[in-house]
């Protein structure tokens, strides 16, 4: 991929913290907080919409791992505590029991669908309302190409840190 030589050093430094300060300011504003009693942290909100937005409302537990970007000890005690609150159940697939799967219950589906309406309000309100339908949809398409050009293969070999 190319890379332009005619952007200044600082204004690249500028268009990368403009992105970090818009983030840091407008995420807080579209969190969902408690939802029928039970307080949905972000990476919880983060489990129950992927589990609302997939057939039959199961992952495993290693794709929502990956998919909220936490290790394996650290989604298992985030699954841990969803268990506890009543919002996800695990089952082992009965195909290899290797394999253990996320499954939204009836109270987690309740939950999901009480706080996406909560966070799609928010963001027509701070995400929409600001950008414009079509501004909005553009950012999210460079957003997607931005992730996927930065997203390893499963045969890449592993990143150095910088």
């Amino acid at each position: 991929m190319a890379v332009d030589a005619g952007v200044q050093d600082r204004e690249l430094v500028t268009w990368w913290g403009l992105v970090i300060e818009a983030y840091a300011r407008t995420a807080p504003l579209l969190q969902v907080g408690p939802v029928g009693g039970v307080e949905v942290p972000g990476p919880w909100f983060e489990v129950l919409l992927r589990l609302l937005r997939t057939p039959g409302q199961r992952l495993t537990m290693t794709r929502l791992a990956q998919d909220v970007a936490l290790t394996s000890g650290g989604f298992t005690k985030l699954a841990d505590r969803m268990v506890t609150a009543g919002l996800i159940e695990r089952q082992t697939s009965p195909s290899d029991r290797r394999v253990t799967h996320a499954v939204l219950t009836p109270e987690g589906l309740r939950i999901g669908e009480e706080a996406q309406r909560i966070h799609v309000a928010a963001l027509r309100e701070h995400f929409l309302a600001p950008l414009g339908e079509e501004r909005a949809r553009r950012l999210a398409e460079l957003m997607r190409a931005l992730r996927d050009a930065n997203t390893p293969s499963a045969t890449d070999p592993p990143r150095a840190a910088p």
